[in-house]
């Protein structure tokens, strides 16, 4: 993809100097964990909506998110995305607490079964504005790129609200690629893609994990979520009830040992 960021090595350094403990001389930024919770809990009205959630994902990683309606899945993505503070617990993202707010967020990508996009905006416009938001030295080249590997790079000048909601969905994830972040939360990100649009999300994916990006990937899909995990984990009432690298899973039975676990009692 192109358009890198340059302005990634001045982040880099600034968190280096500002938000983290100091370091051996063996240990560099990239052999951080992506990301690692520890003990997270949200509440809303006496609620836990998030109940003591605990994990870390390191380059390369997927975990793959199950769990019935209700769960807590979207509110974990929203605190580790910045958008919550939670109500006890941390996170950081790049070895950065989420609540250094920009600084985490710099390095985070967000993509939901609803786009938020700009209606009266083009795609073009929609990404680059993006791009340029995240301060990159070339925000067109990093949109073309982002547009074209969403194969969407024919409908750049076309406004969002005259594209079909598969058409909006590939923009969308555009823009959250569209600054190489080192960790993507996707929120039932094939929902409303035909065939080539999720062949694209597929390969996008692909790309962002072999250039040392995690993802965490909240699906209903048993079968899409273990195609592309290296765990996986069921979340039930607030808390991760199951979790295991995928090479620990028989994904013959998996599907009946998921209904047996979110529908018990208790």
């Amino acid at each position: 993809m192109t358009g890198k960021r340059t302005l990634s090595l001045s982040y880099r350094m600034y968190l280096w100097r500002m938000h983290r403990p100091a370091l051996t001389d063996q240990r560099t930024i990239d052999s951080i964990p992506v990301v690692e919770a520890d003990g997270l809990v949200r509440t809303f009205a006496g609620r836990r909506a998030v109940d003591g959630v605990s994990f870390s994902m390191g380059a390369g990683d997927c975990l793959a998110l199950f769990g019935p309606n209700g769960a807590g899945k979207t509110t974990l993505l929203r605190l580790l995305a910045g958008l919550l503070a939670p109500s006890a617990g941390k996170c950081r993202v790049a070895g950065v607490a989420t609540s250094a707010g920009r600084i985490a967020r710099s390095e985070i990508g967000v993509v939901s079964h609803a786009s938020m996009l700009y209606g009266a905006l083009t795609a073009r416009e929609n990404v680059e504005f993006t791009a340029r938001m995240y301060g990159l030295a070339s925000p067109a080249a990093a949109a073309r790129g982002a547009l074209d590997a969403m194969r969407v790079l024919d409908r750049a000048d076309v406004p969002v609200r005259a594209l079909s909601r598969g058409l909006q969905q590939r923009v969308s994830i555009a823009r959250a690629i569209v600054h190489a972040p080192r960790l993507l939360l996707c929120d039932e990100p094939y929902t409303g893609l035909d065939d080539a649009g999720a062949a694209a999300l597929t390969n996008a994916l692909a790309e962002r994990r072999a250039e040392g990006a995690a993802l965490l990937l909240v699906t209903h899909n048993l079968g899409e979520g273990l195609a592309l995990a290296t765990h996986a984990a069921v979340m039930r009432r607030g808390r991760f009830v199951r979790y295991e690298a995928r090479s620990a899973v028989d994904a013959s039975s998996y599907a009946t040992e998921y209904r047996e676990l979110v529908t018990v009692d208790g």
